[in-house]
């Protein structure tokens, strides 16, 4: 499922981006798809966890080379409020990892991607050591570019992919086709590669595919990334109060609504309802099941879920949501109707906030935006549920030589250099002088910079999550210290940090719900409809998935 489309790539040097790039920010969230289904004969159908698990993942060693301003706390990340100057950036590569070989990698680009002689490409291979070639393809049809080249012979030796792409064939061709990298990683091994030692345990967990430690993750905070972001300074200069709970909101939102002159309360609500309510995480179908008084219950089969959708169609039937939204114009229109003032409340990827004030920033002084605390249903407190903390992987080919694989490591670990240091500046802004300047003690991209230092290297390696806007600090404090208030609330489902690969017969048995929600919630069909759609579920294949569910976890264990 799909909170929201983004119009711009998912990437965590988004986290860093100055004002010069406010443009490229992600408008939207990134798409959370990660269906684990699909697949043919061969490969391995199930997860990894408990003492398997262990003697696959990496031993973690925290970095100590930067402390942040804002600790991680509660499953939050870290937050960075200061730019730190050139003359004091910390050294976490010393030496050369690269051989000087050469790797191809696939990964998507959203836009258009740069030629591979640029100056950027050319800084960080002569650093690392490894002359790299990247085959980048549009992120908005990467899916199917990845299924042929996975179907084919012809695999390069670094491919990444996003896990919204995990579908039909394609994780049984990563079983296949990936090399296993716990000979390289697993245990102290690691340890040859201190950046990525500082990777969190349970995202490498996500890392583990078909038995084997084959992906280096992307990680992030496992507390619910849509928040409900609202107009802070319309609210100061309406009087208005944030609402507590369901039906406070829902009573605002009549008060706000002024359709005449071109303001509704809200977008779509439908993913900050899932969360009002307590409805297990939609974004992985492994996180749809959660033990619950004994037995193994789907999201779909709780009273929270209903409720949510309830909710939501009232809000609907109020007409106080923008009529685009109504229309289904949902996405990154939210952010800009949000931004324009139509609507005062929205549903947004928490990343989105610095997009929005820094753009802005140099067009409305007086815009002024805020994510408020998920509440309960009753107006206590919530109870959230956690997301999967690792979304992306990067693989390498089982045709790669051992040096190649090493090359591969030597990459990735530059690139998970964390924040304060000279790799991770040249990781996030290229080079100084070409790719960026320093103005007033904060790094500001050329256009260049916006062009060419953007995605890519990005997917290779990342330090342990963080929040880093150092030209809008009080954006990263907002950001961090929600993400501990939320994270206070927030619970793990059963298959927490698992890979779960989904036997194929069942794989779709659950996709035309998304559908029917928004039917639902719009009025074109009730309540009733997803009840029976929900009892369709279960004799067409949903008992029998979760008879597969509770024996995965009996015989493998939870990884929380």
């Amino acid at each position: 499922m799909t909170p929201n489309a983004a119009s711009a790539g998912p990437s965590r040097r988004s986290f860093l981006a100055s004002t010069a790039v406010a443009t490229a920010a992600v408008a939207g969230g990134m798409p959370l798809l990660a269906a684990c289904g699909g697949g043919q004969d061969g490969r391995k159908e199930g997860a990894t966890s408990g003492k398997d698990a262990q003697r696959l993942l990496p031993a973690f060693v925290a970095s100590s080379v930067v402390a942040p301003d804002i600790p991680a706390k509660n499953g939050s990340a870290a937050g960075f409020t200061k730019a730190i100057p050139t003359a004091e950036l910390k050294t976490s590569v010393p030496k050369k990892l690269g051989s000087g070989g050469r790797l191809k990698i696939m990964s998507p680009f959203w836009g258009t991607p740069p030629k591979n002689d640029n100056p950027y490409y050319t800084a960080m291979n002569e650093a690392i050591g490894v002359e790299v070639t990247w085959q980048n393809q549009d992120g908005v049809t990467y899916d199917q570019k990845l299924g042929a080249v996975l179907a084919s012979s012809d695999i390069p030796d670094v491919v990444v992919v996003p896990g919204w792409n995990l579908m039909g064939r394609i994780p049984s061709a990563i079983n296949a086709k990936f090399a296993d990298l716990g000979p390289y990683l697993s245990g102290d091994k690691v340890k040859d590669y201190p950046n990525l030692a500082a990777v969190p345990t349970e995202a490498w967990q996500r890392g583990i595919f078909g038995g084997q430690l084959r992906a280096i993750p992307m990680p992030g905070s496992y507390v619910t990334d849509i928040a409900p972001m609202y107009r802070r300074d319309l609210f100061e200069k309406k009087g208005y109060s944030v609402p507590k709970s369901p039906d406070e909101f829902l009573s605002w939102a009549k008060e706000a609504t002024d359709a005449k002159s071109k303001v509704w309360a809200c977008d779509d609500m439908k993913w900050s309802a899932f969360n009002f309510f307590g409805a297990y995480p939609g974004s992985d179908k492994a996180l749809w099941w959660n033990m619950r008084d004994g037995k193994l219950v789907n999201r779909i089969e709780t009273e929270e879920y209903l409720e949510a959708l309830e909710w939501t169609r009232k809000l609907y039937a109020a007409d106080v949501v923008h009529p685009d939204a109504v229309s289904g114009k949902a996405g990154g229109d939210a952010r800009n109707r949000f931004t324009a003032g139509q609507v005062l409340v929205y549903n947004g990827n928490i990343s989105g906030w610095w997009g929005s004030v820094s753009e802005q920033a140099t067009q409305d002084s007086d815009f002024d935006m805020a994510a408020f605390d998920i509440f309960g249903p009753d107006g206590g407190d919530p109870t959230l549920w956690a997301v999967q903390p690792a979304n992306i992987f990067t693989f390498v080919s089982k045709k790669a030589s051992e040096q190649q694989i090493k090359d591969f490591l030597a990459v990735c670990n530059f690139c998970a250099a964390p924040y304060g240091t000279k790799e991770f500046m040249l990781t996030a802004y290229g080079v100084e002088g070409t790719d960026y300047d320093m103005k007033k003690g904060l790094p500001v991209k050329s256009q260049q910079g916006v062009n060419e230092v953007n995605g890519a290297f990005d997917y290779t390696g990342n330090p342990a999550p963080y929040v880093a806007y150092p030209d809008f600090p009080d954006v990263t404090r907002g950001i961090v210290e929600w993400q501990q208030r939320m994270g206070a609330f927030t619970k793990k489902t059963s298959f927490f940090g698992l890979t779960v690969t989904e036997p194929s017969r069942w794989s779709n048995l659950a996709d035309d719900f998304e559908q029917l929600e928004d039917d639902v919630v719009r009025g074109r069909k009730k309540i009733s409809d997803v009840q029976q759609a929900v009892s369709d579920w279960k004799k067409k294949g949903g008992d029998d998935l979760r008879d597969w569910y509770k024996k995965l976890l009996d015989d493998t264990g939870s990884a929380k």
